[in-house]
């Protein structure tokens, strides 16, 4: 059972995780700009893709939430809920996710609606990597696994 856990939740990591990274990480760069908003390369932009993007971010998002579920599940199962490594991934991940769900996707949306301008895609762009850099950490401390006293 821990081998399907296991397979389970690094497939759906590397799908579902993966796929809203990228979708975050692109967004700014095909969003709508503003009416008043000069655009250095309008052939990049496109409403169309930027759309595709946000659906993927939202729809992978949610399907993602089976990334820390299954996980838990299988630290549940090998006894390791209490150590630091999974202390700590479950508090970034639920940081992740909080980030997504509050900044990220709304702010996607909103430059759907209205277009962005340069100051809120910028800002949109830092949330990704943020976003990004979170999940980056989290894969390192599933492998490095910090203070598990065992071998990885």
């Amino acid at each position: 059972m821990e081998h399907v856990l296991l397979s389970l939740h690094v497939l759906a990591s590397i799908v579902f995780v993966g796929g809203s990274a990228v979708a975050t990480s692109l967004f700014p760069r095909y969003a709508p700009l503003a009416a008043a908003t000069p655009s250095p390369d309008p052939g990049e932009r496109s409403p169309a893709v930027a759309a595709a993007l946000h659906r993927i971010t939202g729809g992978y998002s949610l399907f993602g939430l089976v990334v820390p579920v299954v996980g838990m599940a299988l630290a549940g199962i090998q006894g390791r809920m209490g150590e630091i490594w999974i202390i700590i991934s479950m508090v970034l991940t639920a940081a992740a996710g909080a980030l997504l769900a509050t900044q990220i996707y709304p702010r996607q949306r909103d430059a759907l609606r209205d277009g962005g301008d340069d100051r809120r895609l910028r800002t949109l762009s830092m949330l990704a990597g943020i976003y990004n850099l979170l999940w980056a950490i989290v894969v390192v401390m599933m492998i490095v696994r910090p203070g598990s006293g065992g071998q990885a």
